[in-house]
C-alpha cells in the first residue's frame, strides 16, 4: 500500500469523514480500544458504510510508519493534487484573496504546522513549488489536525512564474526575511495579498525574493537568529488578520 493512501490521527480521520466521506475505504482501530474520542469517528464510519477492522498495535504502527496514529488509520483514496489552474479559477472567484506561500518547505511537520496556522487564520489557499517541497502526506494531514481536508494546497510548476501572475490579478506578495529593514507590523498586510515564507534554514530562494512585491521582518528581541517557519508563518498571518479586521 501507498503511504499516500492512508490518513492516521484521531483528528485528520475525523476530518477526511466529516469533509470528503467518499475517499474513506476503511478504517482499522487498534483492537481493544474503546473511548469516546473514537466514538464520533465510528459512528461517521457508520453513517457511510465505511468498514471498521480492529488491529494490533504492530500492524497499526506497520501500516503508518509510526507510532503515532493514535490507534486509528484510514485506508482512503488518493486526494486531488490542484495546480496553477486551480489556483487562477480560487482567486478569480474570491473577493479579497488571502494566501500562503511556502518556498522550499520539506519537513512534513513543518507543512502540517502551516497548514493548521492557515486554517485558523482563514487563508484560502496555501501554494507550495511541486519540487523542493512535500506534498500533502500523511504525517502532514496528522500534524495538520484536519486542516489539511479544508485548505487547499496548491503545488505548482513555477513559483516564480505563479507568483508573477497573482500580482497580475492584483494580489499584492509580501515576503518575511529576517535581514528586511521593513518591520511586519508597519507593513500594510490588508487587501488581496500572499505572503511568502521561505524554509528555516535558507530563507525565501533569490527568485522567490526577488518575485515580492515588498518584503519585511519579524522584530526579534533575543538571542536566537530564526524561527521555525510555522511559528514565523502563524505570526505574519495573524498580524494580516489583525490588521484586516481592524
Amino acid at each position: 500500500m501507498k503511504k499516500q493512501d492512508i490518513t492516521f490521527g484521531i483528528h485528520a480521520v475525523e476530518a477526511v469523514l466529516k469533509h470528503s466521506p467518499e475517499r474513506v475505504i476503511e478504517l482499522w482501530i487498534l483492537q481493544g480500544r474503546d473511548d469516546q474520542r473514537l466514538t464520533p469517528i465510528l459512528e461517521a464510519a457508520a453513517e457511510y458504510g465505511v468498514s471498521v477492522q480492529q488491529a494490533s498495535r504492530k500492524v497499526l504502527d506497520d501500516k503508518s510508519g509510526s507510532g503515532q496514529h493514535q490507534g486509528v488509520i484510514a485506508r482512503v483514496k488518493a486526494v486531488k493534487q490542484l495546480n496553477d489552474n486551480d489556483l487562477a479559477t480560487l482567486v478569480e472567484k474570491t473577493e479579497t484573496p488571502f494566501l500562503l506561500i511556502l518556498d522550499g518547505v520539506t519537513d512534513p511537520h513543518n507543512l502540517g504546522a502551516c497548514l493548521r496556522n492557515a486554517d485558523a487564520a482563514g487563508v484560502h489557499g496555501v501554494i507550495v513549488p511541486r519540487d523542493n517541497s512535500v506534498g500533502l502526506t500523511p504525517t502532514v494531514s496528522k500534524v495538520a489536525c484536519g486542516a489539511a481536508e479544508v485548505v487547499p494546497l496548491f503545488q505548482v510548476t513555477n513559483l516564480a512564474r505563479t507568483m508573477k501572475s497573482l500580482q497580475e490579478k492584483g494580489v499584492w506578495i509580501v515576503g518575511a526575511a529576517g535581514e528586511a529593514d521593513s518591520d511586519l507590523y508597519k507593513t500594510d498586510l490588508k487587501g488581496s495579498l500572499a505572503i511568502a515564507m521561505g524554509a528555516e534554514d535558507k530563507g525565501l530562494r533569490r527568485l522567490t525574493r526577488e518575485s515580492c512585491d515588498s518584503i519585511a521582518s519579524i522584530p526579534m528581541s533575543g538571542s536566537v537568529s530564526s524561527l521555525n517557519v510555522s511559528v514565523a508563518s502563524g505570526i505574519c498571518l495573524f498580524e494580516a488578520v489583525r490588521q484586516r479586521l481592524s
